[in-house]
C-alpha cells in the first residue's frame, strides 16, 4: 500500500467531519468514523458510504451503509467473539466499536432501489467537545 493511500484512509473521515462542521468530534467518533469504513472496505465487495447525523446536542451517529446483507458479529445483540491475540494485527475494529460506542444497530435494506440494499449499521454516543 502506498503512503498516499494510507494517508488517505486516514484523514478521509476527518474531512469529512470538518466538511460538515463537526471539527469538535472526539478521538473516540474519530476512530469510529474511521473503523466501520473500514470494515465494510475490508469485508465487503461493493460500494460503501460513512453517514453522520447529529443525534442530539453534544452527540453524532456513524453510520456506514454497504451493499452486503450480511451483518457483522454483535450488531443484533449477538456476542462478538473473543478478542484476537495481542500479537494479531487484524480482528480489533468492531471490538473497538462496541467498546467505544454507547450503541450498535444494524437495518438490512432487502429492497433494492435507491438503496440498492444491503445493510446500514452504525454506532451512537460519540460526544462533540465542549
Amino acid at each position: 500500500m502506498s503512503n498516499c493511500a494510507s494517508a488517505s484512509r486516514s484523514t478521509g473521515p476527518l474531512l469529512i467531519l470538518a466538511a460538515h462542521e463537526l471539527p469538535g468530534l472526539t478521538l473516540t467518533a474519530e476512530l469510529l468514523a474511521t473503523e466501520l469504513p473500514t470494515n465494510s472496505h475490508l469485508h465487503t465487495e461493493g460500494p460503501y458510504a460513512l453517514r453522520l447525523m447529529s443525534t442530539r446536542p453534544g452527540g453524532v451517529r456513524v453510520a456506514v451503509w454497504d451493499t452486503d446483507p450480511r451483518v457483522p458479529p454483535g450488531f443484533k445483540g449477538d456476542p462478538l467473539g473473543a478478542s484476537p491475540p495481542a500479537e494479531s494485527e487484524h480482528g480489533r475494529g468492531l471490538h473497538l466499536v462496541k467498546a467505544c460506542a454507547d450503541d450498535v444497530g444494524v437495518s438490512v435494506l432487502r429492497c433494492l432501489g435507491t438503496s440498492k440494499g444491503g445493510k446500514l449499521h452504525g454506532c451512537d454516543g460519540c460526544p462533540l467537545l465542549p
